[in-house]
């Protein structure tokens, strides 16, 4: 089956994965509307091949010539001593002519709509983005697309698509992460190989046992959404993502194919056997799209599954991208007239090339030429994109030309239109230079200052207590003081007299419970608490809708200045920086707005939509909490949150007796998740005395900072 640009532009979109040329060329040849590919750093799979220079220009040259899109992934956070680096890969992308750029950091994503304008940005599913607040905030920051996470339902999906004019990006097929993407601390806590930076060293995948459960309670099996593809076009998403960056290129092949059969209607279940066989954990899960989550959902890679890939099987599937595959239908009009040069004009999705050979037609001794037969040996467009549709062939009588004339004007034209077609107008780039000392980026005769507000009083603190009744009763140098949305709702008249400034926690996972958030919400604004303690930018959008003095927490991952900047610009006037910095780096982040680290705390590794203890028991069982062993015998605590659970890490960061080497900062959080009201009590006094700590505990990342 083929057909035009045009048509395949009325289709949602296939969007294959690329870690290497040779599955940029199976997802060419196998029909994708687009790829994403990695340039060599700054994205979310450092580990693949990924592309740079000559490599990477070919690749887009490719795509384009077979009017296929090529979105580039930026989708890490990025320091401010990267920030130099980074704009040079930018550079490089936008010279080669890619259509979009996949972002997470929110500093950095600013810096491409001022220097790039014209190169479309889309909100990476790191940016944690799942509410219609959400998403039209990202439409506001000038986002053309918004990748949603993998843990939506198709509700929740067709809301924010009924909602807003941004283009939505879902995941359809491919492997699924335990944690909400951009809310898993885990792989950096463990080894300082971030999942925000792109190097997970995937601990999740390891053993972690829930009392009943299957021993490896933090692996799903993959996602696969290849059967409901009508559905998800009705939902009004714009394109289907396939994950699989790491993976060869027979699971490209495969896993495009599937998808466009089943999007075009030609499937015919065979295709979908193969996907399995090429990857799975235990067969594939639709589990968060269909709302049915649980212990159906879990698995992991098991020996059959490895097996069944075998060399004689990848050949097979080797076989879906070995041949080039018409896309386009290509016009002839060919001349061969007495005393005139052989000439062909060939016309294709708007392009016209005219070739000519300096060769003469010949009057024929025996057999003329005829137009069925020249019409014939144009037609041949085998081994390319393109495929006949009109030939028109003006031929003067008695004439011949050898037929090696006619085949190489016709390889000579089609040439010449994959040329035209992949040379697409290259994206404007302002060149600039930022001096990371200075705090300055200066280009094109403007200049963005970041503040140099450094903080030299003693920093006070703040708390974060599960519930009213487990606060300390001296609060003594605490300035703010924050409660879960959940536990505070009959609890307000307890803390409006306290002598500090009292906040809501706003969940960090709210998914389909944006109404009744803002709801509870506007319930303590009317009851006099203005502060909202937000983890997202679903959060900072609601808070920021409804009025509330906005104080950003630690997973809304500040990570430079940029985002600092940027956060101010959404009025927020309190921010705990990224947990994965370092104190060098904390001490250089330049921002107006208030600045602090969390400096105790049992640190929520991971963000989940299906809660690992549902893997060996229902909810109503659990009473919300338990834990998690893993194979050294340390306990993760597990906490429920409003349909959302928080994996904690076993043992809490300490900072007290070192808070001589925290530097320029406002404050300390110190974020109390079980701790019983005594235990916090005793804390934040080993806090303001600086003792030495006792027990198991962390220094978190604040000396080894991440990769």
């Amino acid at each position: 089956m083929t057909e035009s640009v045009a048509e395949m532009e009325n289709k949602i979109e296939i969007l294959a994965p690329a870690g290497s040329f040779e599955s940029v060329i199976a997802a060419v040849r196998c029909k994708a509307d687009a790829v994403y590919m990695g340039a060599k750093n700054f994205n979310a799979r450092i580990k693949a091949d990924n592309f740079n220079g000559d490599m990477l220009k070919s690749a887009v040259e490719l795509c384009h010539s077979h009017g296929m899109k090529v979105h580039i992934t930026m989708n890490t956070l990025i320091s401010d001593g990267e920030i130099s680096a980074a704009l040079a890969t930018l550079k490089e992308i936008c010279s080669v002519g890619a259509d979009a750029v996949i972002l997470q950091d929110i500093g950095f994503a600013s810096l491409v709509r001022e220097l790039a304008p014209e190169l479309s940005r889309h909100a990476s599913t790191q940016m944690s983005v799942q509410t219609v607040s959400g998403v039209r905030l990202l439409e506001e920051m000038g986002f053309d697309r918004v990748v949603l996470p993998r843990e939506m339902n198709k509700a929740e999906i067709k809301r924010v698509c009924d909602s807003t004019d941004v283009e939505i990006e879902i995941f359809v097929h491919g492997a699924h992460c335990m944690s909400v993407s951009g809310q898993c601390y885990m792989s950096s806590m463990f080894g300082g190989r971030s999942g925000n930076r792109g190097l997970c060293a995937q601990p999740c995948r390891l053993p972690f046992t829930a009392e009943g459960g299957t021993g490896y309670d933090l692996s799903l099996k993959d996602l696969s959404l290849v059967g409901k593809m009508d559905e998800i076009e009705k939902l009004g998403v714009a394109s289907l993502k396939i994950e699989g960056r790491m993976k060869r290129p027979e699971y490209v092949a495969a896993a495009v194919t599937a998808v466009r059969q089943c999007r075009d209607g030609e499937n015919d279940g065979e295709i979908l056997k193969k996907l399995r066989g090429v990857f799975s954990r235990s067969g594939f899960t639709d589990g968060y799209y269909e709302n049915k989550l649980g212990r159906d959902m879990f698995g992991t890679r098991q020996k059959e599954d490895v097996t069944s890939a075998t060399n004689e099987f990848l050949k097979e599937l080797a076989r879906l991208y070995e041949k080039e595959q018409p896309r386009f239908a290509v016009d002839f009009l060919l001349t061969v007239e007495e005393g005139e040069k052989v000439g062909l004009t060939a016309s294709s999705e708007g392009y016209k090339v005219f070739v000519s050979e300096d060769v003469y037609p010949e009057k024929a001794l025996n057999k003329p030429l005829t137009k069925e037969g020249l019409t014939e040996r144009i037609s041949k467009c085998g081994g390319t994109q393109f495929y006949a549709a009109k030939v028109k062939v003006v031929l003067g009588d008695g004439l011949i030309v050898p037929a090696s004339v006619i085949n190489n004007l016709r390889r000579t034209a089609l040439e010449e239109l994959g040329n035209r077609m992949k040379s697409v107008k290259v994206n404007s780039f302002t060149d600039s230079v930022f001096d990371e000392r200075k705090g300055n980026l200066k280009y094109d005769g403007k200049e963005i200052s970041l503040s140099a507000r450094r903080v030299t009083n003693k920093p006070k603190f703040n708390i974060r207590v599960a519930s009213v009744s487990r606060i300390p009763d001296n609060l003594e140098n605490v300035e703010n003081l924050y409660i879960p949305l959940k536990t505070a709702e009959n609890s307000v008249e307890k803390v409006k007299n306290l002598p500090v400034s009292v906040g809501i926690e706003v969940p960090r996972g709210i998914f389909g419970a944006e109404e009744l958030v803002e709801k509870r919400l506007l319930m303590f604004k009317n009851l006099g608490i203005n502060i909202a303690y937000c983890g997202t930018l679903d959060a900072v959008a609601i808070a920021k809708k409804l009025g509330f003095e906005i104080h950003c927490g630690f997973s809304l991952n500040v990570f430079n200045s940029f985002s600092a900047r940027e956060l101010e610009k959404l009025d927020v006037k309190v921010l705990t920086l990224s947990p994965e910095l370092s104190l060098t780096h904390i001490e250089k982040i330049r921002s107006e707005a208030k600045r602090g680290i969390i400096a105790y705390g049992h640190l929520p590794l991971m963000l989940t939509r299906n809660c690992p203890l549902k893997n060996s028991r229902d909810c109503e069982e659990c009473k919300g909490g338990g834990y998690l062993t893993d194979r050294m015998n340390k306990k993760f605590p597990v906490m429920c949150n409003l349909g959302c659970s928080e994996v904690l890490n076993s043992h809490p960061i300490y900072m007290a007796d070192r808070l001589d080497e925290i530097r320029n900062v406002d404050f300390l959080t110190l974020y109390f998740t079980k701790e019983k009201k005594e235990i916090a009590e005793a804390i934040l006094d080993a806090y303001r005395k600086g003792k030495a700590v006792k027990g198991d505990y962390t220094r978190g990342l604040y000396y080894r900072g991440v990769e």
